[in-house]
């Protein structure tokens, strides 16, 4: 289950203790990130669990509202339990610029539901432009199709990445932010509006509403990256695989870690090449 919320907090450290205390309680892990703008979560555990985590966190004032999806998995998904408080709930490096108020996120892109996209899309066809709000290597095994994806390791190379120039052509096309539930393109998305693109959208609920709504059939394609032990995702049966081996470029869908326990980069290999510790290492060389 994840969810997040933007909202003023006014004691993170509180609410992290609390947070931490119920999921103990309820025998639930994952990770949760609490800062003075939210709250930022993914947790696995038995259903009734989660179930009752999900009402009690939704009795604290601001967050009401949450919207949480669900997806099969437990608390076995996850290694440990983290709480934590921090100055950003999503690490762009940039805790001073976000505005947010009970309302959520202050100038960022408009809202779209899953259906508006497609109605989006229909009204000005080939001009929409999809930006993809994760890191770089996610979208190898899943992305929208056409989608514009960014240079970046990390959320924090976003900033830089919008200012380089790269991007500037799209300032005055309607360009749609995505990402797996949504928490990113609210940051990214207001980020962009403050960096001069003028009709900025994002997709509500993120890549998994989406794929909720429409399998496999819409405009997506592939699978969707997850930061737990299942490490991805697939919406139906109709799934296609995009992601290729880097050693023999077989499909595949499935990230290993590199067998050098000093690296441990992680890439794409096919069931053969992750089978032999000497093709599952990095085929240009490693960092370490």
């Amino acid at each position: 289950m994840l969810f997040y919320g933007f909202t003023p907090v006014a004691d993170p450290d509180a609410v992290r203790l609390w947070q931490r205390a119920l999921c103990e309680k309820l025998g639930l892990r994952g990770r949760i990130l609490i800062s003075k703008d939210g709250i930022n979560a993914t947790v696995g555990g038995e259903l009734n669990a989660v179930k009752q985590y999900v009402k009690t966190t939704k009795e604290y004032k601001g967050f009401h509202g949450i919207d949480v999806k669900w997806s099969d998995g437990s608390a076995d998904d996850f290694p440990r339990l983290s709480v934590k408080a921090r100055d950003e709930i999503v690490s762009f490096g940039a805790p001073g610029e976000l505005k947010v108020d009970t309302d959520g996120v202050v100038g960022g892109g408009t809202h779209l539901k899953p259906e508006e996209l497609h109605r989006l899309v229909e009204e000005k066809g080939d001009d929409v432009v999809f930006f993809d709000g994760r890191n770089a290597f996610e979208a190898q095994i899943g992305k929208f199709k056409n989608a514009v994806v960014p240079d970046v390791e990390t959320t924090h190379d976003f900033i830089a990445e919008l200012e380089s120039g790269k991007y500037d052509e799209l300032k005055n096309k309607p360009v749609v932010t995505y990402c797996t539930g949504g928490i990113r393109c609210e940051v990214l998305s207001s980020l962009m509006v403050n960096r001069g693109f003028t009709e900025v959208y994002q997709l509500d609920g993120g890549i998994v509403r989406y794929g909720e709504t429409f399998k496999d059939r819409g405009l997506w394609e592939g699978s969707l990256y997850v930061f737990d032990k299942r490490m991805h995702l697939e919406f139906s049966d109709e799934a296609t695989t995009i992601g290729e081996c880097v050693r023999c470029s077989a499909p595949t869908n499935k990230f290993e870690n590199c067998s050098n326990p000093r690296c441990r980069h992680l890439n794409l290999y096919c069931s053969d090449c992750a089978a032999d510790p000497s093709t599952l290492k990095c085929p240009q060389g490693c960092d370490a």
